[in-house]
C-alpha cells in the first residue's frame, strides 16, 4: 500500500470554503478510481503548533504504485492539483508531497 500525503501552505486570503471544495473534488476522484481509497483531509488542530504554515493536508491510500500513477494522470486530479498550486503560497513551493510504501 502507498500512502500519499500532501501538505499545503495556502495563501492567507484563501477562504476555508474554497479549500473544502478542492478537497471534496479530490475525495470524489479518489472514490472514482480503482485502487484509491480513504481520502482524509482538513485543517490542522495540532496542539504542538509546529505546522510552519502548512495548516492543511490530506492523505489517500493506494493499493500500489500503478494506482497512484493512474490517479496522477487523471484529468480531474490534474485540474484540482492546479487549483492547489494556484492557491498555495509561492505556488508549488507551498506544497509538500510524500509517498510512503507501507
Amino acid at each position: 500500500m502507498i500512502r500519499h500525503i500532501v501538505l499545503t501552505k495556502f495563501k492567507p486570503d484563501v477562504p476555508e470554503d474554497r479549500i473544502a471544495r478542492i478537497y471534496a473534488g479530490l475525495a470524489a476522484v479518489t472514490k472514482a478510481l480503482p485502487g484509491a481509497r480513504d481520502f482524509k483531509g482538513g485543517r490542522s488542530d495540532s496542539p504542538e503548533k509546529i505546522e510552519r504554515g502548512y495548516q492543511h493536508g490530506f492523505v489517500i491510500d493506494f493499493d500500489n504504485w500503478d494506482a497512484l500513477a493512474n490517479y496522477a494522470a487523471n484529468p480531474d486530479h490534474k485540474a484540482l492539483g492546479q487549483q492547489l498550486v494556484d492557491n498555495a503560497e509561492g505556488g508549488i513551493d507551498g506544497i509538500l508531497v510524500l509517498d510512503i510504501d507501507l
